[in-house]
């Protein structure tokens, strides 16, 4: 019989339980479901600004949400560019452009698929406005040399930490406070969730002022029904609110589990040549990612996947520099803010994408007897000997 493997599209492969449905009930009881009024939203903003060690945390209604917000703290002009890496969710470049900022797409490296600061530093230009960094995986970015190329160059840096809840910098401190301003996602996929929901955590009171307004229509409440700048609505309801704070309490314990079965697969692997696990330093093991330098993934994640192990290859069908959309037009037939433009090659994305990087779904509800399946796994590869010695 097939180990079957827990997922988070359904309950098995969750942690929603009777602290969730109680934290709904209170709120529908309340009668106040908008936390424009409300108590939850305000609230899961204090925990995770402490949990954090941020001045501010701003909800809203989702990780996309929450990048957008991140770049009209950055404040571009139109034309503006703001750099950033090709894997990754669009999720990452839409708020760019939506902001009528321009995608400028940097190499990563070829050991984990987070930006390489090198190549960051080789594309600023007068026109950059900021830096936006994925911890890609939950695997933590070079935030420090990133913030140091900001800082040199007067830029923002934006930290995407949608997949990497509690992921560890070397500081020691969580990534999304190297930066500006840190995103986090509270999707379906993510380490917690309440569906769909986003947070921003930032110790600039200026760059929180300009996000709290984005995302309540350019409304200071303070004031008076008065706009003071442009915004859109991307409140977080109570409902969802309540459901983050009852998941939030679980994070540490979904992460330690991620971390332990991690680990044992680390070792499990371990000597293998042709086959590089992850460094598990500061990871928060969104997904487990491996790289086969000599290439192979797409068959190795389809013999995985014949053993019923949850695996594909390259994570995304092409990286973002190499997307459709760039040809064609962005707002109804005009291109604009991207006339004549065309991302440049970046080779290790592209590689990684599609040869050398395999990504295993993993899950805080995986045994010893989940990794031991995967190692075996691993191992019978017909190509084995040749990929992978013992």
């Amino acid at each position: 019989m097939t180990l079957y493997f827990p997922n988070m599209a359904e309950p098995a492969g969750r942690t929603l339980g009777d602290e969730e449905t109680a934290a709904l009930e209170r709120v529908i009881r309340s009668g106040m479901l908008s936390s424009v009024w409300g108590t939850e939203a305000r609230a899961l903003e204090r925990e995770v600004g402490e949990l954090y060690g941020s001045r501010h945390a701003i909800a809203c209604s989702s990780g996309t949400a929450a990048l957008h917000l991140s770049v009209v703290a950055a404040a571009p002009d139109p034309g503006d560019e703001i750099i950033t890496t090709p894997i990754t969710d669009f999720g990452t470049v839409a708020p760019i452009l939506a902001q009528n900022a321009v995608p400028v797409f940097a190499d990563v490296d070829p050991s984990d698929g987070n930006l390489d600061p090198d190549a960051v530093a080789a594309l600023i230009g007068p026109r950059t406005r900021a830096i936006m960094a994925v911890h890609l995986f939950g695997a933590p970015a070079r935030a420090g040399k990133l913030r140091a190329l900001a800082d040199e160059h007067g830029l923002i840096l934006i930290e995407d930490c949608a997949q990497a809840w509690l992921t560890e910098l070397p500081t020691g401190r969580y990534a999304g406070t190297a930066g500006h301003v840190g995103t986090l996602s509270l999707q379906q996929w993510k380490h917690i969730t309440c569906g769909d929901g986003g947070l921003t955590i930032t110790g600039d009171d200026e760059l929180a002022r300009r996000m709290r307004l984005f995302a309540d229509k350019g409304w200071d409440r303070a004031a008076g029904r008065s706009h003071e700048s442009l915004g859109l609505n991307y409140r977080m309801t109570e409902l969802q609110a309540a459901v983050a704070r009852a998941q939030l309490a679980k994070l540490p314990g979904v992460v330690a589990a991620r971390r332990r079965t991690a680990g044992e697969l680390i070792e499990a692997l371990r000597g293998h040549e042709g086959i590089v696990p992850p460094r598990p330093d500061g990871h928060a093991w969104w997904l487990f990612p491996l790289v086969l330098p000599g290439g192979g993934a797409p068959e190795l994640a389809a013999h995985l996947s014949a053993a019923g192990i949850p695996a594909r290859a390259g994570y995304l069908k092409e990286p973002l520099n190499k997307a459709p959309l760039w040809g064609g037009p962005i707002y109804g037939t005009s291109h604009y803010p991207l006339d004549g433009y065309r991302p440049a090659a970046c080779p290790e994305a592209e590689r990684l994408v599609g040869d050398t990087l395999l990504i295993i779904d993993w899950n805080e509800h995986y045994t010893s007897e989940h990794v031991a399946a995967i190692a075996e796994a691993i191992g019978s590869h017909p190509q084995s000997r040749s990929r992978i010695r013992h």
